[in-house]
């Protein structure tokens, strides 16, 4: 973030603008409308400038901009039509540490003001950074058709009946947990209806109904872009007190939860475990019986090559109670977005998905089955097993010429796709990072022709006599 996004209490504190026009007085009256106390300085100053004083809605001084005039002030606002004049404003504030904000010239501004959706004490703003003004009024428009007027009655209501919730129901949890059912159920629907004394005994009986019971959601995440998340993922996402989630989420989907949640990060990655099993099914069996809303946050689908079905039975063997919210799997995700149809009538009318995180000791697959042709194979976790599973293959009956492709960071905005025969997987999976996704099948040729995700050149076959690889960075 270029700025960051503050809402400042100004009532009667000094702000001075300077400037009599137009613009000064639309930026004026912002400033009146929060309780500033507000002084103009310009030699000349418009009618509606002049009547405000003569209210004694401001102070005016009638005379040319001095960095004196900005003594003692929180902030400034310079808002004339002379290019000079607003550059000493900025310069003189800057070397006074005051806030500064210059109209229409954002390098010179310390702080910027952005479009505003008023449902007081609601107020929601929106702001491009000066980098596309147009851009923030066509949201802030949009947003307006969103958000109801008896939104900020609703807000005032819920702000006098806190300290009474705070007495019937002690703990933090059990007050989130109490507004977001008044929001979202009998409550907003009376204040909607202008029905304000019906509204408020529906708060006085909701009070009593609040349990503080504790329960977790099994998530899954996504291959990676947030986009791919379910509605009801970021839902609850945005309600749990906790989240326990992996490495193998990405930063921008951890960005989504609540604010204020407690992360433990829970991940393990290849040869470096940071949390056992043992001790993932114990936090959230606690977490969830000390009334907190959990929510475990796994990468791509909960049930898929994961240990999601052995936590649920802890806890339902503890009594907890839990849901599930799918998500969209690796092999789904990242070979669509790598322009990979899993099946294709000409191609493969069966797709197998596999882990390849297995001890070659104990190698149970039935790899005469994953090697016929006219099927797709997807790996996961395989880089490491490359060679082993290029052996099995081969072995197995599977052409060593049959297309591959290794899929690095799928859906993401640095996914890479490198694509060859069998015979060069190993020399593929070398070159890739985890997370990564191996697919074996004639499908995999068609990644060039389909490649549609990212601004990288178009992913084509290796040319085993050329070089032994082809790589796409969609970073």
């Amino acid at each position: 973030m270029d700025y960051l996004p503050l809402f400042a209490q100004l009532k009667h504190r000094p702000c001075l603008v300077v400037g009599g026009g137009e613009v000064a007085w639309r930026k004026t009256r912002m400033l009146l409308k929060v309780g500033a106390a507000v002084t103009v300085v310009a030699p000349d100053v418009d009618r509606e400038i002049a009547e405000a004083q003569a209210q004694g809605k401001l102070t005016v001084l009638r005379e040319a901009f001095r960095p004196e005039h900005l003594d003692g002030k929180m902030l400034a606002i310079a808002a004339t039509d002379n290019a000079l004049v607003n550059e000493l404003v900025s310069t003189a504030a800057d070397s006074r540490n005051i806030l500064v904000n210059v109209v229409d010239d954002t390098p010179k501004c310390s702080f910027i003001v952005p479009s505003l959706v008023d449902r007081s004490p609601i107020i929601i703003a929106i702001s491009s950074g000066g980098k596309a003004p147009v851009l923030a009024r066509m949201l802030r428009e949009k947003i307006e058709t969103l958000v109801p007027q008896h939104i900020g009655k609703m807000a005032a209501m819920a702000g006098a009946f806190r300290d009474k919730l705070k007495a019937r129901i002690p703990t933090l949890t059990g007050r989130r947990k109490f507004w977001e059912a008044a929001f979202s159920g009998r409550f907003a629907d009376l204040v909607a209806a202008g029905k304000h004394q019906q509204a408020e005994q529906a708060l006085e009986q909701l009070s009593g109904q609040i349990t503080t019971q504790g329960e977790v959601a099994l998530i899954g995440a996504g291959p990676g872009d947030p986009g791919l998340l379910t509605l009801r993922a970021l839902q609850l996402m945005q309600q749990a007190d906790v989240v326990l989630y992996d490495y193998l989420v990405a930063e921008p989907i951890m960005e989504l939860c609540r604010r204020d949640a407690e992360l433990i990060c829970v991940g393990k990655r290849a040869s470096y475990h940071s949390v056992s099993q043992d001790d993932i099914n114990r936090l959230l069996v606690e977490h969830a019986q000390a009334g907190k809303r959990v929510v475990r946050l796994k990468g791509g689908d909960p049930f898929m090559f994961g240990r999601g079905g052995e936590e649920l039975q802890t806890l339902a063997n503890a009594g907890v109670s839990f849901q599930v919210v799918p998500g969209i799997t690796a092999a789904a995700g990242a070979t669509a977005y790598a322009g990979i149809p899993l099946t294709h009538r000409d191609h493969a009318q069966t797709a197998l998905f596999i882990t390849g995180h297995l001890k070659k000791e104990q190698d149970t697959l039935e790899w005469a089955t994953l090697a016929r042709p006219r099927q797709t194979l997807v790996i996961y976790m395989g880089l490491m097993k490359s060679v082993h599973i290029q052996n099995q293959l081969i072995a197995h009956g599977r052409s060593p010429d049959t297309p591959v492709a290794v899929i690095e960071n799928g859906t993401r905005p640095e996914q890479k796709v490198f694509t060859g025969q069998l015979n060069n997987l190993p020399s593929l999976a070398e070159q890739a990072a985890s997370p990564a996704l191996i697919v074996v099948g004639e499908v995999a040729a068609l990644a060039g022709q389909l490649t549609w995700f990212g601004d990288g050149r178009a992913v084509s076959d290796a040319d085993p006599t050329q070089a032994p690889t082809a790589v796409v960075n969609f970073a």
